[in-house]
Order: structure tokens, then C-alpha cells, then sequence
């Protein structure tokens, strides 16, 4: 990969990400990703992840529409509520990652514009291979995955189911 082919990356955590969150804002902007932390700022057993992961989803979403290669990564204690959160935002496919063959699948078949990850389900290891494999595993563009993936956009465009 050439530093042209880096996306630019949005990320968002709970405060039971925010560990694994300053490792991989740390890391990333190391290998040459821009990276653009969309919180929270400061430790808070008590915050509410919903904003900060919606946000860094919206930021997504804005920059592929813009035409710059974007994609994002939501944190929190399972992944779970911070996957749902980013769901919410049209446009976006999160995919909960929890192991290499999840994170390289929600990009080669569903082209996952956000991976979801639980901090506390793994070690900050494991945690930045997986999201190195959703980073770098390039959609397939087959035709089945391209026209499964019409049809949600469809759906969250229309409100019809298609067959």
C-alpha cells in the first residue's frame, strides 16, 4: 500500500474503549492513516456512546460522498451498542468483528464501511490485527454482494423489501 491508499479513518469509543481507541489512533497515524478521533475526550465511567460513534459514522458516510476513501471504527466494552448506534446512520454498514476471517468478510462481501469492535473481548493484539483486516481487505465487487448490498440501500432508502 502506497500512503495514498491509507483511508482516512473516523473513531469513536466508550469509555471501555478508550484504551484500545488512544493505541489505535497511535498506531494507525503511525502507518500513515489520517486519523480523526471523534471521542470522547476524557475518561467517563458514566458517558453515553451513542453520540461519539454516531459522529464518527456521519463522518463516514460525508467523506464516501465526498469522494475520499473513508472508513470507520467504533469501541466499547462488547461492540455491540456501538455497532447498533452506527447502524442508526444511512449509509453506513457496521459489522461487529470479532475475530481476522469477521473483519476481512464484512469488507470482501458486504463492503462494512465501519467495524465494530469489543474492547474488552480482546487483547489490544488481537484487537489491532482485526482491525488491520477490516482496513486492508478490499471489497470483492462480485455481483451477488454487489446486488445484496443494492437491495438494503434500497430498503433504507425506500422502505420496500425486494426479493
Amino acid at each position: 500500500m502506497t500512503i495514498s491508499d491509507f483511508p482516512r479513518v473516523h473513531i469513536a469509543t466508550d469509555h471501555a474503549g478508550m484504551e484500545l481507541s488512544a493505541h489505535l489512533v497511535s498506531h494507525l497515524s503511525a502507518k500513515g492513516y489520517e486519523v480523526v478521533d471523534h471521542g470522547p475526550k476524557v475518561y467517563d465511567a458514566l458517558d453515553d456512546y451513542p453520540s461519539f460513534c454516531i459522529n464518527a459514522a456521519l463522518a463516514v458516510v460525508a467523506d464516501q460522498e465526498a469522494g475520499t476513501h473513508a472508513l470507520g471504527i467504533v469501541l466499547g466494552g462488547s461492540g455491540n451498542g456501538e455497532q447498533i448506534a452506527a447502524n442508526k446512520v444511512k449509509g453506513v454498514r457496521a459489522a461487529l468483528a470479532w475475530n481476522l476471517s469477521t473483519a476481512q468478510l464484512a469488507r470482501e462481501h458486504n463492503d462494512a464501511n465501519v467495524v465494530a469492535v469489543g474492547g474488552r473481548q480482546h487483547s489490544v493484539d488481537e484487537a489491532t490485527d482485526i482491525i488491520e483486516a477490516f482496513l486492508t481487505e478490499p471489497f470483492s465487487n462480485d455481483e451477488r454482494h454487489v446486488r445484496r448490498i443494492g437491495k438494503i440501500a434500497t430498503y433504507e432508502r425506500t422502505g420496500e423489501v425486494i426479493d
